[in-house]
């Protein structure tokens, strides 16, 4: 776990998105409209409040920690450690995620077995829950030209189209198996999860299923002490997670293309564009989906960000919204360990006094 943490991992994607950066600005950069950016007052205030939505963002999720933990961790401590597992999901290709390290974490800052496993576990399921909910919402609202520019109707879908449903339809069948194991029954999950482990399609992956298996019910132990509001005040936090990370294009674009329209309906198509753009590279195989959202994010925005400036505004947003997280955990994660082997440290000299 600590090598899959480590500082050299920040190399391969920030590479990754600067060359596709660079190699869009090449193929793209417009003069002409490069010289229409007002770098005034007006853009520094819009860029400042892109990072503002990432802040309130990470706060949102340091909240849910707190939450999700009963008060276990300090507003500094969860702050950090999002810090590690933002971090870890930055280094890691989007399919894997940082889940993994998460458990790691979190087994470092003695929480309980249970409750460790919980948090992770109920971390997706929250996650899947906002993008079931909020996605079919966000279509009945705006229509077909959420999910691309030009898109009217379902009778247009293309290859982004068919992926982007077929994201959303693989988060709700996993988001329906793990809410019924976590809430109904999670002794059938358990069940179903041990017999899957045994097909010899999935030899190499029976480890992790059996792991998976015990979670799951370890977790539903753990959800079926908690009250109404606790799961309330989790979703409101996950809510304000998702959304204030999506509203951070809707300030770079402001901020960029000075004709952005600032009714409520075109900032809510671009909000929902984002959370689409965010679907559909769900299962990239590069760290943090490093060079796809580079190169996605013209052709998502094409109808407000011209494109020969798309590579720019791509680069500031990754800046705010992706770099910004390797080099904090750059800076956190020496801290991190160094204050771990410290309180090891401690421990074992208490045990042996």
């Amino acid at each position: 776990m600590l090598k899959s943490i480590r500082l050299s991992r920040i190399i391969p994607p920030m590479m990754i998105g600067l060359a596709v950066v660079g190699w869009m600005m090449y193929r793209q950069l417009d003069l002409d409209e490069l010289s229409k950016i007002a770098w005034s007052n007006f853009m520094f205030f819009w860029v400042f409040m892109a990072v503002m939505m990432y802040v309130i963002r990470h706060l949102f999720y340091s909240w849910r920690l707190r939450i999700m933990t009963d008060g276990e961790f300090s507003w500094p401590k969860s702050m950090e450690l999002i810090v590690l597992w933002e971090f870890a999901s930055s280094v890691s290709p989007t399919s894997v995620g940082g889940s993994g390290v998460a458990l790691f974490l979190l087994a470092q800052e003695k929480l309980s077995t249970a409750k460790t496993v919980s948090v992770v576990l109920y971390s997706m399921v929250l996650d899947t829950v906002f993008f079931v909910a909020s996605l079919p919402f966000l279509y009945l609202a705006l229509g077909a030209i959420m999910i691309r520019p030009g898109m009217q109707s379902l009778t247009d879908l293309d290859g982004f189209g068919y992926t982007f449903f077929g994201v959303i339809l693989f988060m709700s069948l996993y988001g329906a198996v793990f809410f019924y194991g976590l809430f109904v029954n999670p002794n059938t999950i358990k069940s179903i999860l041990l017999f899957i482990s045994k097909w010899g399609i999935l030899k190499r992956f029976r480890s992790d299923l059996e792991k998976t298996a015990e979670d799951v019910v370890a977790t539903s132990v753990e959800m079926q002490k908690k009250t109404i509001g606790y799961h309330i005040k989790a979703m409101i936090a996950t809510t304000g997670a998702w959304v204030f990370r999506f509203l951070a294009i809707n300030c770079i674009i402001l901020a960029f293309v000075v004709d952005t329209p600032f009714d409520f309906y075109n900032q809510l198509l671009i909000m929902a564009r984002a959370e689409t753009m965010h679907v559909t590279t769900a299962f990239t195989p590069t760290p943090g989906g490093a060079g796809v959202a580079e190169y996605l994010f013209g052709g998502y925005f094409i109808d407000y960000v011209p494109e020969g400036i798309a590579s720019l505004v791509a680069l500031i947003w990754r800046i705010i919204t992706y770099y910004s997280y390797l080099i904090g955990g750059a800076i956190i994660i020496p801290i991190w360990i160094r204050e771990v082997i410290i309180r090891r440290r401690k421990n074992e000299n208490l045990e042996t006094t």
